[in-house]
């Protein structure tokens, strides 16, 4: 742009001004170049005449827009010079009291002179983890950023704190370490960070003063370096420190003071620890009296004493090191108080021999008194042959005098800074450094000594640092971006560092003039005039021959030569310092071991001590050593140099400290000092620099939201946003050297912004006009509209009017008329009624009498012709009557005549012979096959009992051999016990199967009965049949013996269930098959059930144990053996029963299409199953009877008999066999239980009635029976005719269906028989195998010796019962598997058949209305508790909660591990085992801590352990037997309670561990959601396009993190509320209760609002309306989240009304009183720091907003002090609510509780 378009009316500019340096003005008029005057107006509406000059007066600074103004970046300003910097550092300062700003890299920091509330913890949690440009300027941001780019970078980081004294150095150096000591804690407890924070207290009690500038001004330089490990954790500190003002010692200047410690300790001197000090008030003293004002205002140095002790303490610093130190400070005050007095001649003084200061001075510090008073006055003098003893003057004596003192604090200081960096080292290896370098700043005094020249000397230094590394960073960001890099001109100091250190330089110069005898400080003046006058930095004042001046890079400083050779040399004599040497004291005399070694002093180092030049007393003088003495400023030279080298291994922060004002005034801005410390500290120059190149830069998306106004329809089409930048500014600006475009951003010269912004108001301006423009033409026509809408109106009013009162009057005309035509009309009816009604009478009497005449002529006819019809009627009736009598006596005698032939015929076919042959022709075929069959059947029976005369034989044969043997081992071995009773039981078996052949005897003659029976029934109804006359009576016979048939029947099944039980009693001991075929019931069940045998079985093993004894009986697994085959019968039976149930599900859905005939059937096997499971119980109850007699036998004789331990265990383990299998037997019942119910009520809703018997039947006969008439209905054609009733026939077909039963029988005997028989050949030969095996042992046991059969035998039996112990764990084992399968099952099958059931009743054509049955399933009555062995706990602690994994547990109970637990509990408390239940809650306590230690971060392992923990503490208060926690309890549980402990302490101790949990799980779910709070809540852009762009400074130009847009640094507000979400879906499906997740909910929301609420008070680019408008948005829809969780009742929305109201004072107006008074009234949960801060920090995104007016915050304050707020600016983060956790007992019996397989936790057992 030309001058002439910048300099145009209404732009703004600076003029330079005497008193406030720059001063604002606005052109009145356009200026155009050459002119030499330009017209402005003042502030004040004062007109100036501003004079242009090519040199003196060249055109004035543009001022910035407004909308610049104020920003946190100076690099952010469009126009970069001084006064646009001074003028945005004062309006900071001053209207928001923002005492930091960004100058580029450098953070400006301004004094407030005011202790201000942004230095606490939860500042530094606010900006951990931030981006430098994402938070408002902070001392804390550098700290941050140093420590990010050390972690990220892996390289060492310095902070360089300058600036004048009084600036605030040494605060801004103290809270940067405090920020890396919060956040880079020590990882263990060794409290490093603690540790270098109390250095802090010591360095400033012994090396701050007060000032006239400063009342804690730092009097040295020092360099903190902070080590950090690889995890970044502080691990060690080291200090140097560099040129300390050692003449403070002696002299202070008026209103200042000494150092802190002097005064400290004076003001403690009446404590009695420090009554040997000897010391008084301070003003007593000349050390530190000469300032005249000993007390500094709101410090107490008292209790400053105790904090510099307590620091001391802390870094281990013994009690006796700092007595001493304390004696050497008070030793140096009653050395400046010792007096010495002149002689006469004034060559020579003394000291009196009884000054006090004097003695007490070398009583503290342990020396001679006679020495020091004779060396105090006099001086040592060597020569090459002689050495003497000078006097000294009073002057001489005082200068040596205070050079010792100030020698003395030198060495105590770098002892002290020695000894903290001990304590501050380390022995763990240091990864990486931050280093703070708090150093003064530039100086310049009335009159400047050595001291000054080193101060300016090492700031330009460090501004040649500066400035390189500025130049280095812009020149990176330009290779970074590709952007062409040209050589930028700027400042290079070298010249003048060359001026003092180089060669011949005046350093050299001053150490030249030292090394002469009489060098003085006129003559090294001369030298310089002399040497140095050719240098443009170096001039000589005209009016002064001692000073000389120096250019430096800040300002011109005019030197004094005055005490240089002095101050450079730091001289103190020998013979003082051997005197100190010798002291008794050992820091004493410590303190100056060294100091000869080098003959040298320095300050600089904190590894070495100070070494001084000191005159030798030797007789022979060292030359050599002479010249090689080190000055202090050769020495500040040196470590100046190593402290460059440290910084330039750094990456370097720089913060520039400035001094607002000297009267110390709390926000009090002095223009003309802080543009002098501006200019000092280089922020100038940075601005210069930045200026010279691209200062303005913009990422595309940035520029082109903010200047996409400017853009056309048609560029706002293409996708590509840089090209649509590109194509904007190469229309706008004109120039291509005004900018450049980059990869990822625009660059700008300085001024294009502003100029952009120009063109940006402007379109806005001429949008405004439109919009007014239309508003107004709007509300033009609205006012029109209203108008001529009023016209309207009162012209139809008047209209409406005029013609109202015309159509009254027609309304009254048409009135009149109406009523005269009324009236005539009533006068003329009137008359015409009259003589109508007249009328009308005539005629009605007249027609009267003429119709009563025809109703009497009526009435006659009408009798007659009822006489007529009577007499009609009654002749018809008596001709019918008369024919139908004729014709009955007719059909009577013909039917009879009929009748009387047919029985005639019917008589005659009856005794007819031929028709009853070919009945009985069938009949008497099936008679002779069944004689034939029952023949057959006779030759079967005695060919078996031959065999069994044979079996006798040969069993008898083998009794015979066996008595022999048994014989014969009676005679070998005495105990012959177990052959005797073998010998019983062979004897009993002869018996009973004699009686078996007795009863099968019977059975062969009653079944011979039988026979005769049946053919004498043949032969019976063949009479019967011939004798057709006595139908009836054969019928009734046939009834008579179809009964006693059935009876014969039952009977015959009955002996022959008592022959089965018969010939399996023949064999009580040892093993045996079972039958391979049972009774017929058993064989046609489809139900399980229990054979006989098993009966048998039981009884034998009862008869075993009774005859053997408890020992042998123990040993004998035969026993159990027979129990496990039951067990397998049973699983057997499950699986028929399982088959059964297939079958029932089969049937029932064929019911609805077969058809309704097969019904009968259905009911028929109903009713036999009915009868079989009644047989079922019967078995079982008997089987279990024998089971407990056998247990009850058992252990009545182990109790008697307790001699062997081994036998005792044996017995022991196999009693519990027993119990397991009788358990199982027991479970087998009540399954087959709960299937007979289920099916007894199908039966009796389907059962047919048996009418036609009146006595009981067989079932199966009858069920036989009945399908066989069934079938024979289908053939009445047959013998139908012979009866009309067909009872004749229905007695024959029941007669064949009878034998043919009977065939089916005989043939199942017969099969029966042959099964028996190979059952006991089987039976005899494992007899034979059994006594052979028994034989051989007996054998084999003779032939060893008495002690070695004993061994053997047990030996024998240990090892059987080990083999049969292990068969049976694995059978029980498979059992209980298969038993969890089948329990599985039976649950869907139960489900199944009563589905089924309910839709086969549904679906019956006649529903009866029936309750259905459902019997639950029950195991087992379980008491709810859970059995473990003591060695076991380990691993049930193990297994439930150190491996346990959430989702191992996700589809069962919820928390049931804690379940698990309190069951184990609860059977410890039943046994009465204290140390069991204290063991085992004492392992679960310790390992969920340590679970929850190794999980620390581990949301979903936190909040699944406390839900079990919760809900463990609920069971012990639920079942602790308290009413309180008793009254939702059911019957059932309340049975449960513990019975013998009282648990009330361990109940403590769980709530405590669950708020621990609940605390970690908070802690946990907060470090989660902490990096995406921020992003969500304020920077994501919930409403599109609705956020503004400002533009930005070099800090949000180039953050130290690079991450994309779209990186995962950017979260959305819909990823915070999935989070939330997540959290509380997770804390939901572990089972917390509803009450704790709600309190984590609100914690978590609290959590939102701290960290939302103090970034917007850090952050001032987020105080704008449309983030209010944006951040409204997002808390509701966070709302609509509680809301849609049932959460909004937890308290959450409560903790965000901070926020809100934060939210909605960003969008009201902030005008007039009346909108101060509505804020006041609005943001009642907002502190009125808070308020006054977001006020401030309010920024408007374009010039049509308004900032918040300094009056209007004024006015906010005064009506906000009347409320008693805490003084807190930021919301405490850390801050977390008393969670409560309620009870809520649980509804889950503790019996029904099912544990999966998963958990392998088969050691516990239910009980």
């Amino acid at each position: 742009m030309s001058v002439n378009e910048l300099y145009s009316k209404y732009t703004r500019v600076w003029i330079p001004d005497p008193e406030d340096v720059w001063r604002a003005a606005e052109i009145i008029k356009d200026y155009k170049e050459g002119e030499p005057i330009l017209h402005l107006k003042l502030e004040d509406e004062s007109p100036l005449e501003y004079r242009i000059g090519p040199k003196d007066n060249p055109l004035p600074f543009l001022r910035n827009p407004d909308i610049l103004v104020g920003e946190n970046d100076l690099t952010a300003l469009s126009y970069l010079h001084e006064p646009a910097v001074l003028h945005n550092l004062k309006v900071r300062f001053l209207e928001p009291n923002h005492i930091y700003t960004y100058c580029g890299i450098v953070l400006v920091a301004i004094n407030p002179y005011d202790q201000l509330q942004i230095y606490g913890e939860e500042v530094i949690n606010a900006y951990s983890g931030q981006n430098m440009g994402d938070m408002d300027p902070h001392i804390f941001a550098v700290a941050e950023e140093a420590y990010k780019q050390m972690a990220r970078d892996e390289r060492n980081q310095s902070i360089i704190v300058s600036g004048e004294s009084g600036a605030g150095k040494t605060v801004s150096a103290k809270y940067a370490m405090r920020f890396f000591a919060t956040v880079g804690g020590s990882a263990n407890d060794t409290n490093v960070e603690e540790k270098v924070l109390a250095s802090s207290p010591i360095m400033e009690a012994i090396g701050n003063a007060k000032t006239t500038r400063n009342d804690n001004s730092s009097r040295f330089g020092k360099y903190i370096q902070i080590g950090f490990d690889r995890r970044y954790h502080i691990i060690g500190a080291n200090m140097r420190t560099y040129l300390l003002e050692k003449s403070r010692v002696v002299f202070q200047a008026e209103d200042e003071r000494n150092y802190h410690i002097f005064y400290q300790l004076c003001a403690s001197a009446s404590f009695p620890e420090f009554k040997d000090l000897a010391l008084t008030s301070a003003e007593d003293f000349i050390f530190t009296s000469q300032g005249e004002n000993i007390f500094i205002e709101g410090v107490n140095d008292a209790e400053d004493f105790k904090k510099t002790k307590e620091a001391f303490t802390l870094l281990g610093v013994k009690e006796s090191n700092q007595s001493s130190i304390f004696r050497i400070i008070a030793s140096i005050l009653h050395l400046g108080n010792v007096e010495i007095c002149s002689e006469r001649d004034g060559d020579s003084c003394h000291i009196s021999r009884n000054d006090p200061h004097l003695t007490h001075f070398c009583r503290l510090l342990g020396v001679e008194l006679e020495q020091m008073e004779h060396w105090l006055c006099h001086r040592k003098l060597v020569t090459t042959s002689e050495t003497y003893v000078k006097n000294m003057s009073r002057k001489q004596a005082a200068n040596a005098r205070d050079a010792l003192a100030k020698h003395i604090y030198a060495h105590m200081f770098d002892w002290i800074v020695e000894h903290v960096n001990k304590s501050l080292h380390t022995s763990s290896k240091q990864h990486s450094f931050i280093g703070v370098l708090d150093i003064y700043g530039f100086e310049t005094f009335e009159i400047n000594s050595f001291e000054q020249f080193c101060i300016n000397y090492a700031n330009e230094k460090l501004q040649q640092q500066f400035n390189q590394h500025v130049f280095k960073l812009e020149q990176e960001e330009y290779m970074k971006e590709q952007i062409p890099w040209t050589l930028i001109d700027f400042y290079d100091n070298q010249p003048c560092i060359d001026l003092i250190e180089a060669k011949l330089g005046i350093l050299d110069l001053l150490d030249e003039e030292c090394k002469v005898p009489k060098g003085t400080d006129q003559n090294w003046c001369q030298k310089l005039y002399d040497r140095l006058s050719s240098s443009v930095h170096f001039q000589k004042p005209r009016m002064s021959n001692i000073s000389f001046i120096i250019i430096h890079f800040a300002d011109k400083v005019e030197y004094q030569c005055d005490g240089f050779l002095e101050k450079n040399r730091d001289t103190v004599y020998e013979e003082h310092i051997n005197i100190l040497k010798a002291s008794k004291f050992q820091l004493v005399a410590d303190l100056f071991q060294d100091t000869n070694k080098d003959g040298s002093s320095s300050t600089s180092s904190s590894s070495k001590s100070s070494r001084i030049n000191v005159r030798s007393a030797k007789p022979t003088p060292k030359v050599p050593n002479k010249e090689h003495r080190k000055t202090v400023g050769h020495q500040f030279r040196s470590s100046l140099q190593l402290l460059m080298e440290t910084l330039n291994a750094t990456t370097p922060h720089y913060v520039r400290c400035i001094k607002p004002n000297d009267e110390k005034e709390a926000f009090s801005f002095d223009s003309r000092r802080a543009v002098q410390q501006l200019r000092a500290c280089g922020v100038l120059e940075t601005i210069r620099i930045s200026a010279a190149g691209y200062p303005s830069r913009w990422t595309y998306p940035d520029f082109f939201n903010r200047y996409r106004v400017l853009m056309k329809k048609s560029d706002m089409t293409v996708g590509d946003k840089k090209l649509v930048c590109r194509n904007l500014l190469e229309t706008l600006v004109k120039d291509p050297d005004k900018f450049q475009f980059g990869k990822t951003k625009i660059f700008f010269r300085a001024g294009q912004v502003a100029y952009l912004e120009k063109l940006r108001a402007d379109k806005f301006r001429s949008a405004c006009i439109k919009i007014q423009k239309t508003v107004r033409r709007w509300l033009q026509m609205v006012r029109y509209k209203k108008i001529r809408k009023s016209a309207i109106t009162l012209q139809r009013f008047g209209r409406g009017y005029m013609a109202r009162r015309y159509a009254e009057r027609l309304r009254l005309t048409r009135a009149a008329v109406i009523c005269q035509k009324q009236y005539r009309m009533v006068r003329e009816r009137t008359a015409y009624l009259r003589v109508r009604q007249a009328v009308v009478t005539i005629q009605a009497f007249t027609r009267g009498m003429f119709t009563r005449r025809i109703f009497q002529e009526f009435l006659l006819h009408h009798k007659a012709m009822i006489i007529q019809k009577h007499v009609r009627g009654w002749l018809t009736r008596r001709k019918f009557k008369v024919a139908r009598n004729a014709a009955i006596t007719i059909q009577c005698a013909y039917r009879r005549m009929r009748a009387k032939r047919e029985l005639k015929q019917l008589k005659i076919e009856a005794r007819s012979a031929q028709h009853l042959k070919k009945l009985n022709t069938g009949m008497e075929n099936k008679i002779v096959q069944l004689q034939r069959k029952m023949d057959d059947q006779t030759k079967d029976l005695k060919t078996q009992n031959e065999q069994l005369v044979v079996a006798k034989a040969s069993l008898g044969s083998e009794v015979n051999k066996l008595q022999k043997e048994l014989e014969t081992m009676r005679s070998r071995q005495g105990d012959g016990s177990q052959l005797t009773s073998m010998k019983d039981e062979l004897e009993k078996l002869r018996a009973e199967l004699q009686e078996a052949h007795a009863h099968r005897k019977k059975l062969e003659e009653e079944h011979g009965n039988e026979k005769m029976r049946f053919e004498q029934v043949s032969c019976q109804s063949l009479k019967r049949r011939s004798a057709s006359q006595s139908v009836g009576r054969v019928q009734a016979e046939l009834d008579e013996e179809r009964q006693r048939y059935q009876n014969l029947l039952r009977e015959f099944s009955r002996l022959e269930q008592r022959y089965d039980n018969l010939q399996e009693a023949k064999f009580q001991p040892g093993h045996r098959r079972n039958n391979s075929n049972q009774s017929s019931l058993e064989s046609d069940s489809n139900y399980p059930s229990i054979s006989t045998s098993e009966v048998g079985d039981t009884d034998d093993a009862i008869q075993l144990v009774e005859e053997m004894g408890v020992e042998k009986a123990a040993m004998d697994i035969g026993v159990f053996m027979k129990l496990q085959k039951r067990v397998r019968e049973l699983e057997q039976e499950r699986k028929r029963l399982q088959v059964n149930l297939e079958k029932m599900e089969d049937q029932s859905k064929r019911k609805g299409i077969e058809p309704k005939m097969t019904s009968e059937q259905e009911n028929a096997d109903l009713a036999y199953n009915s009868l079989k499971r009644q047989e079922l119980e019967s078995e079982n109850k008997k089987l279990k009877n024998d089971l407990n007699e056998l247990r009850k036998a058992i252990a009545d004789r182990a109790s008697k008999n307790s001699s062997s331990n081994e036998l005792q265990d044996g017995y022991n383990l196999l009693l519990g066999q027993l119990k397991a299998a009788n358990e199982e037997l027991d479970v087998r019942k009540e399954e087959v239980l709960i299937l007979r119910s289920q099916i007894v009520t199908a039966e009796t809703n389907n059962l047919p009635e048996w009418t036609n018997s009146k006595k009981p039947i067989d079932k199966e006969e009858a069920l036989r029976s009945y399908h066989g008439l069934c079938e024979s209905k289908n053939k009445a054609s047959d013998w139908g005719y012979l009866n009309e009733d067909g009872e004749l026939g229905l007695a024959y077909q029941g007669l064949k269906q009878v034998a043919r039963l009977l065939e089916a029988q005989l043939q199942s005997q017969a099969r029966k028989h042959e099964d028996e028989l190979e059952a006991f050949h089987t039976q005899i030969e494992l007899l034979r195998d059994d006594i052979e095996k028994k034989q051989e042992m007996l054998n084999h046991t003779m032939s060893l010796s008495p002690e070695a059969q004993v061994e053997y035998s047990i030996q024998q039996e240990i090892t059987r019962l080990t083999n049969d112990n292990l068969d049976l764990k694995e059978l029980v084992e498979k059992l209980e598997k298969n038993e969890r399968k089948l329990k599985k099952q039976l649950r869907i099958y139960m489900k199944k058949v009563q589905e089924l059931e309910a839709a086969s009743q549904s679906t019956t054509a006649k529903p009866e209305m029936t309750r259905q049955v459902t019997v639950q399933r029950r195991e087992k009555d379980f008491e709810g508790m859970l059995e473990y062995y003591k060695e076991d706990e380990a691993l049930l602690v193990k297994t439930l909660i150190t491996d346990m994994k959430p989702h191992a547990v996700s589809a069962t109970v919820p928390c049931l591990p804690a379940y698990i637990l309190f069951m184990c509990i609860r059977h410890a408390d039943y046994i009465n085992d204290d140390q069991k239940v204290h063991s085992l809650l004492t392992s679960t306590i310790n390992a969920i801590k340590k679970v929850l230690k190794k999980n620390n971060d581990d949301f979903e392992m936190t909040s699944f352990w406390l839900a079990n923990t919760s809900r463990l503490l609920h069971c012990l208060k639920q079942y602790s037997g308290d009413e309180a926690f008793m009254t939702q309890n059911t019957a059932k549980q309340n049975e449960h309670c513990l019975k013998n402990f009282d648990l009330a302490e361990y109940r403590q101790v769980l709530s405590d561990l669950s708020i621990q949990i609940y605390q970690q799980l908070v802690k946990v779910a907060e470090h989660v959601m902490q990096p995406m709070i921020v992003s969500a809540m304020l920077e994501s852009e919930s409403i599109p396009s609705l956020a503004g762009v400002k533009p930005m400074g070099y800090r949000n130009r180039s953050s130290s993190m690079d991450k994309d847009e779209e990186g995962p640094g950017s979260y959305t507000l819909e990823a915070l509320i999935r989070q939330l979400g997540q959290f509380h879906g997770v804390m939901g499906e572990h089972g917390l209760d509803p009450e704790i997740a709600g309190q984590v909910i609100r914690q978590l929301f609290y959590s939102i609002n701290a960290v939302t609420l103090n970034n917007l008070l850090l952050r001032k680019d987020v105080c704008s309306w449309s983030t209010g408008m944006q951040l409204r948005y997002n808390i509701s829809q966070m709302e609509e989240w509680l809301r849609g969780k049932n959460l909004h009742q937890s308290g959450a929305v409560i903790n965000m009304e901070p926020v809100i109201q934060a939210a909605q004072l960003l969008q009201v107006k902030k005008k007039t009183s009346q909108d101060a008074e509505a804020i006041c009234s609005l943001c009642t949960a907002l502190t009125m720091q808070q308020i006054v801060k977001i006020l401030n920090l309010y920024t408007p995104l374009n010039e049509f907003e308004e900032r918040v007016t300094v009056s209007f915050i004024r006015n906010i304050q005064n009506r906000l002090q009347e409320r008693n707020d805490v003084p807190m600016l930021l919301v405490d983060t850390k801050h977390t609510f008393p969670v409560l956790f309620p009870y809520t007992p649980s509804a889950l019996s503790l019996e029904t509780l099912h544990i999966p397989a998963n958990l392998s936790l088969h050691f516990l057992t239910r009980v």
